[in-house]
């Protein structure tokens, strides 16, 4: 299986049961699309920003079929003015590179740096989609698993309108 080892580590010892697909890289929406056909699961968004003095650092998760207004986020953590973290963040914090965003690069985030919005409508969702921090598959895991997992990591976490 692509993707990491010390995810699907973590994901076998909370006992969170997966559905893997395999498909070429994928680092958009637009193109991950495509492998995405025919799989019951609601497919995410995954942006991660930085504030604007850099020292705090979030990952938004919104439902793929939707845009985000950043000026009503930026509104909404009151943190000034977010852009998106530089590769270099990405990898500090996530263990990430560009186009392998996803909530499982929590699983590399020991000291809980990041903050998480969730798009509140994903709460309607029964399966949610990922990639396993590697863009040339994807995971697709129950809704109760995924919270399971982000109680887990002890990122602070927070569901929100987000558009």
């Amino acid at each position: 299986m692509n993707g990491s080892p010390k995810l699907y580590q973590l994901l076998e010892q909370l006992n969170i049961s997966f559905e893997y697909i395999e498909h070429p890289a994928a680092p958009t929406i637009e193109i991950a699309r495509e492998y995405w056909k025919g799989y019951d699961a609601k497919h995410c968004k995954n942006l991660f920003f930085r504030n604007h003095k850099g020292n705090r650092h979030y990952l938004v998760i919104l439902d793929c079929d939707c845009d985000m207004d950043i000026h009503s986020i930026e509104k909404q953590l009151r943190q000034g003015k977010l852009s998106f973290a530089s590769e270099q963040r990405m990898m500090k914090y996530l263990g990430l590179s560009p186009g392998s965003v996803t909530p499982f690069g929590l699983v590399n985030d020991a000291e809980h740096h990041v903050d998480v919005f969730l798009d509140k409508n994903l709460q309607q969702a029964q399966r949610l989609s990922f990639h396993p921090c590697i863009n040339t598959a994807s995971l697709i895991i129950s809704k109760d698993d995924f919270i399971r997992f982000m109680d887990y990591t002890q990122n602070r976490y927070e569901w929100l309108e987000l558009y």
